[in-house]
């Protein structure tokens, strides 16, 4: 059973009125796609974060759009970084029966034996994009690097027999390394930045 996020429709999309959406508590947004028209739409902020929290990043919503439910994901949405909060929020109506296509968080398990010999895990692939119905995309993509030693990888291929989906990647994309232990040298550059120049200075040092 979907969980459930109320809807309100918008009339206008003037800076003025998301101005007010957002004042009142509200998040302004936008749902389009499978048998509904591209509309405007204003949900409640604190109904919208728990609704998220449930359901997670690629989960099914039932959005009640004013009465009209629409089975929906969330497509984008936009964030003030210093206040950490969600100012727009864009809906796709799905079809539970029809497959799409869907970024999912990688997650590397914790501890590998190359680490333990002082290697430093790289991960390359942060996400992974993947073909499914709905319900059978995973909220996160756990790989399993345990096994790994310094200098080895665990690709795409890897991983792909451990799903029942479409992972839309090549065979020989890393995923994750161990890279050696940095060097007494290298951790002495980074440490110690050569100071940049500054403008003006040698021309007073030759004058």
């Amino acid at each position: 059973m979907s969980t459930v996020l109320t809807a309100k429709k918008r009339k206008s999309q003037r800076q003025s009125q998301l101005s007010e959406v957002r004042k009142q508590g509200g998040i302004p947004g936008i749902v389009y796609g499978y048998q509904v028209e591209n509309t405007s739409i204003a949900i409640d902020s604190s109904d919208f974060i728990k609704v998220m929290r449930e359901v997670g990043r690629n989960g099914v919503i039932s959005l009640d759009l004013e009465g009209k439910k629409l089975n929906v994901v969330l497509h984008e949405y936009q964030e003030d970084p210093l206040r950490n909060e969600v100012t727009h929020a864009d809906f796709l109506a799905i079809d539970l029966k029809q497959e799409m296509e869907a970024n999912v968080r990688v997650e590397l398990s914790s501890g590998s034996i190359g680490e333990s010999n002082g290697g430093i895990v790289q991960q390359i692939l942060h996400e992974i994009t993947v073909t499914a119905i709905p319900s059978e995309i995973p909220e996160v993509i756990s790989v399993d690097i345990s096994n790994l030693n310094i200098g080895e990888s665990i690709a795409i291929g890897d991983i792909r027999g451990n799903y029942n989906i479409t992972i839309n990647h090549e065979d020989d994309e890393t995923i994750a390394n161990i890279a050696p232990p940095r060097t007494e040298e290298e951790s002495t550059d980074e440490a110690t930045p050569e100071e940049p120049e500054v403008i003006g200075e040698k021309a007073s040092e030759e004058e």
